[in-house]
């Protein structure tokens, strides 16, 4: 009798470890700074910013949601605003957590065996132990010679310092191209480290393109390269804008779908 009851004891014990059914689930522990709220049953982080603004943004990107509000708001307000825009919440947060997911599934090995996107293509990373030597492109491979123990860091430094120089070849030639058929040339340009701009132009006429570029199809790139010689006309994106991109380059809007389509973006070979 007494076994029995120990073991009965024992099962309501167990039982009260598990969580209960429909129960909800456990909120967040929140970073320094940071708030949450419950949003149709899933508890959301946020970090929430004061400024001048007259009403409540919302930014959400890789670091998760940004609520920036007046001073003199108070957090039901807050509230009251998060819930009126829970679908749009939710619904942004799970296109960054898979566009998280694409870009890690994407992410270089820089390692022998490896594959690097190269203007659209692959280029399958093959390294050569012995004297350290520029890397040789031949045919689909990418040969890195390397000296010592070879660190993933080292290879790409190698890959990414080749990559650069078959930039600047790729993208002078294009924009000779472009300047020899439609008289357009910018004052200067360099490459560009940007995180989240594939190119820019400046008042002073000149521009700057991401070297991450040539990891894209050549016809992405050149939409690329008169997206910014177009703004060497039109500092805007206004319709004489558009008109300019398209005297440039008359298929820029296939080309503008790919690159907005395109799965790696700008995460595909970061350092």
């Amino acid at each position: 009798m007494k076994g029995r009851l120990l073991d009965r004891l024992a099962d309501a014990a167990r039982q009260l470890t598990l969580p209960l059914a429909g129960a909800p689930p456990a909120p967040p522990v929140l970073r320094a700074g940071h708030r949450v709220i419950r949003l149709a049953g899933s508890f959301v982080e946020y970090e929430l910013r004061r400024s001048a603004r007259r009403t409540i943004g919302f930014a959400i990107d890789e670091r998760g949601l940004t609520v920036t509000a007046p001073r003199g708001v108070g957090q039901a307000q807050i509230d009251a605003a998060l819930a009126a825009r829970a679908d749009w919440v939710l619904r942004k947060m799970q296109e960054w957590r898979e566009r998280a997911q694409r870009n890690a599934r994407l992410a270089v090995r820089w390692e022998h065996g490896g594959t690097l996107p190269y203007l659209g293509e692959s280029l399958l990373i093959r390294i050569e132990h012995g004297r350290r030597a520029a890397p040789r492109r031949d045919g689909a491979e990418l040969w890195i010679a390397l000296a010592g123990n070879v660190t993933s860091a080292q290879v790409r430094e190698s890959a990414q310092g080749w990559l650069k120089a078959q930039a600047r070849t790729l993208f002078a030639e294009r924009l000779g191209h472009y300047g020899a058929t439609h008289g357009i040339v910018p004052r200067r340009w360099a490459l560009s480290s940007a995180r989240t701009r594939w190119g820019s132009c400046s008042a002073d006429g000149s521009i700057r393109l991401n070297w991450r570029l040539v990891h894209l199809p050549p016809d992405v790139v050149d939409y690329v390269i008169c997206h910014e010689l177009a703004h060497l006309r039109e500092m805007n994106h206004g319709p004489r804008f558009w008109s300019e991109v398209a005297r440039l380059y008359p298929d820029y809007q296939h080309a503008r779908r790919r690159l907005r389509a395109h799965p790696g973006g700008l995460a595909m070979s970061q350092e």
